[in-house]
């Protein structure tokens, strides 16, 4: 009986035992898995201040070696816009443009990017350097020639005409398309979306009624196929009800899509790189406006007179300027401090992240009605906490040292050295 008792108390102790210890290790792996997602959000704050420091480095650089670069052309670039900004027509514009402050329409914030908060140089500058940087091929006569520029005037022209087209495509983006959702007042928005309509399309039309006046036919049809690619890139689907892009799906097995440069007018093939995240965002951001810019330093080089190679070096530069700098500018929404603005669902970092993690395509197909219906903040984090941003800024480098190479296959000259700096900001 003794026996027994003390057999039975001895196994409600080792009971007890067991009991406390499973709790300790229960509140142990509880504080271990706390500990764990703690030092994780530590990583993930640390790096984006490494980035955050790291913009604002890169913004203040490029600021300089932009305002360095002015000096080599002779005048600030801001000028290449004056002379169209400053018409009648504009000026009206401008009157009506006060009446929709206040609303939410998104012309408001693409002038207050391109006026004031714009973090990418002026392509007119680029195409302005470009010029300068490859010289003339032949002789012109001095009433061709800018002598404050160093280049010719057609080359100005064709810069001014660069920086119109583009600003033009911004301002038509802009254009809201209003349903049941739609916060705020819809007389505003609807005029909102007149203002932005006549507005590009008077940009636009006057671009190429200067174009025109060059009387080069051969340019005349590379800068519109660059209109062309920017039209195509605005019908790549999936796309939701308000037109904006969404990623394709990923397909299971992927492949090496190699996207050929076309130094021709002819359209590129949109269907053989969807599903394929990084050639789908190299291809949209060619079409989107990498194309204007490299077709725009091909044409400059054209007006001089150079042969063909040298033509095509012009476009493989701006090419690959233009999708640095966008891999650059679309990290920023994950590197920012506050955090709380939309991004596209086709910017680089989502792109890569579906690359590695085709799962994250299930939250995005949540918005293929409305992209209002995706949870930003969820995708924010999925992205922060992935391989995507450093996968990008190896993209910005890989992009940004291609334009280099190209670049110094032109003569050494004080232009040349202005568009290194620039391009060695994003390095």
């Amino acid at each position: 009986m003794f026996i027994c008792g003390y057999v039975l108390i001895k196994n409600l102790q080792y009971i007890k035992s067991f009991r406390v210890l499973s709790a300790i290790n229960l509140i142990d792996h509880k504080m271990l898995q706390s500990s764990l997602i703690l030092l994780n959000r530590q990583v993930v704050a640390q790096r984006l201040t490494r980035y955050y420091r790291i913009a604002s480095k890169q913004n203040s650089d490029l600021n300089h070696a932009v305002s360095e670069a002015e000096k080599v052309v002779g005048y600030p670039t801001s000028f290449l816009n004056l002379r169209w900004l400053l018409t009648d027509e504009l000026a009206n514009v401008a009157l009506h443009f006060r009446k929709l402050i206040g609303t939410n329409h998104p012309l408001l914030q693409t002038a207050r990017k391109l006026f004031i908060g714009n973090a990418m140089p002026a392509w007119g500058l680029i195409v302005l350097l470009i010029s300068k940087a490859g010289g003339l091929n032949t002789y012109f006569p001095e009433n061709e020639r800018d002598a404050t520029a160093g280049v010719l005037h057609s080359q100005r022209a064709l810069a001014e005409v660069t920086e119109m087209i583009r600003t033009s495509n911004l301002i038509h983006k802009s254009l809201l398309n209003m349903d049941e959702k739609t916060k705020g007042d819809i007389m505003d928005l609807n005029f909102g979306n007149k203002i932005a309509l006549l507005s590009g399309d008077y940009l636009l039309s006057k671009s190429y009624h200067e174009l025109a006046c060059l009387r080069n036919q051969n340019l005349n049809e590379l800068m519109s196929s660059a209109l062309r690619d920017l039209v195509d890139a605005e019908f790549i689907c999936p796309r939701d009800k308000q037109d904006l892009p969404l990623p394709s799906k990923p397909i299971n097995t992927q492949t090496n899509v190699t996207i050929v440069d076309h130094f021709d007018t002819k359209p590129y093939n949109i269907s053989e790189v969807l599903g394929n995240p990084y050639a789908e965002w190299t291809l949209r951001n060619i079409l989107g406006g990498a194309s204007l810019l490299g077709k725009s330093c091909q044409g400059t080089l054209k007006l001089a007179r150079h042969p063909e190679n040298v033509q095509e070096l012009g476009y493989l530069f701006g090419k690959n300027l233009a999708l640095a700098w966008q891999a650059q500018l679309e990290q920023e929404a994950f590197i920012s401090t506050s955090g709380s603005e939309n991004f596209s669902l086709v910017c680089a970092p989502v792109m890569i992240h579906l690359h590695y993690d085709s799962g994250l395509y299930e939250k995005i197909e949540k918005g293929k009605d409305d992209v209002r219906d995706i949870d930003y903040e969820d995708l924010r984090r999925a992205i922060q906490n992935g391989p995507a941003l450093e996968k990008t800024k190896e993209l910005q480098k890989e992009l940004s040292c291609n334009a280099l190479d190209v670049l110094f296959k032109l003569p050494c000259s004080d232009a040349r050295t202005a568009l290194e700096n620039i391009i060695n900001t994003m390095l």
